[in-house]
């Protein structure tokens, strides 16, 4: 028996691997996170075991598995997007291991990739933006660790797509603004994938009006960087130069010849 970790995607129930979809299919118990997860995908499981996670605790959770591991089931633990980012699997695994009990880990698209997507951009600008930090704020939940307070992770300017802090940003604006500049360009993303996704444009000095007129408080993603409105200031990239030379393109200027 395998207790199979399947990232979800963020919303769009299409957005899930042949595997995950496959997995959910088969598995004789599904475990899913709640709302975060399409119903569509859910409605894909044949189990005889469908329990919703999202009221229980972790030892209700690992009750169902270690039940359905004595049925010699196996368990279709679905999550939102991917699991290996904010999913909560690590205490998942932890007890998994305990109990001798075998697990396996099905990515799925992540939310800030869905959003690029649908906002129909790239992140990686050439001479704007060539790292992306994932991160979240400390806000009620378990403080960051020393060395990944968003002040530190600011110096490096970098795209930040933070999670987890759509309530914290009169922080976010108080500790970016001094090194992104107050027109830094910022995009909060809610919902992704989901039929009331939302995107919200604007900058460190009025995004958090803009966020609060929408009355959006939960399930968003912050976009904050120079890279998302570079307005044809970057530079093209070497990849697709002709004059750039690498083992599959030897001789630049010569295709097609």
């Amino acid at each position: 028996m395998t207790v199979y970790f399947i990232g979800a995607g963020p919303g769009d129930p299409e957005l899930i691997t042949i595997k995950g979809r496959d997995l959910i299919r088969r598995c004789g118990c599904c475990l899913y996170a709640g709302s975060l997860v399409p119903p569509e995908i859910v409605a894909e499981s044949q189990a005889e075991i469908i329990r919703d996670t999202a009221p229980m605790t972790l030892d209700d959770i690992i009750y169902l598995i270690v039940e359905a591991h004595e049925k010699g089931a196996d368990i279709a633990r679905v999550h939102s997007g991917d699991p290996s980012l904010y999913g909560a699997i690590a205490e998942q695994i932890q007890r998994l291991g305990a109990l001798g009990i075998d697990y396996k880990i099905v990515p799925g698209v992540p939310a800030y990739a869905a959003a690029a997507a649908e906002l129909g951009m790239e992140l990686t600008i050439p001479n704007l933006a060539q790292t992306l930090i994932l991160t979240r704020s400390a806000m009620k939940s378990s403080p960051m660790p020393p060395g990944e307070e968003l002040e530190t992770l600011a110096r490096s300017k970098a795209t930040l797509v933070i999670h987890l802090s759509v309530r914290n940003l009169r922080e976010i604006e108080r500790v970016l603004t001094p090194i992104y500049g107050a027109d830094c360009p910022v995009v909060v993303a809610y919902r992704v994938g989901w039929k009331d996704q939302q995107f919200l444009f604007g900058d460190l000095t009025d995004i958090r009006q803009k966020v609060r007129d929408a009355k959006i408080t939960r399930t968003a993603l912050i976009f904050v960087g120079r890279g998302l409105d570079h307005k044809g200031a970057m530079r093209f990239s070497a990849l697709y130069d002709k004059d750039h030379v690498h083992i599959l393109r030897p001789k630049p200027g010569n295709q097609g010849n």
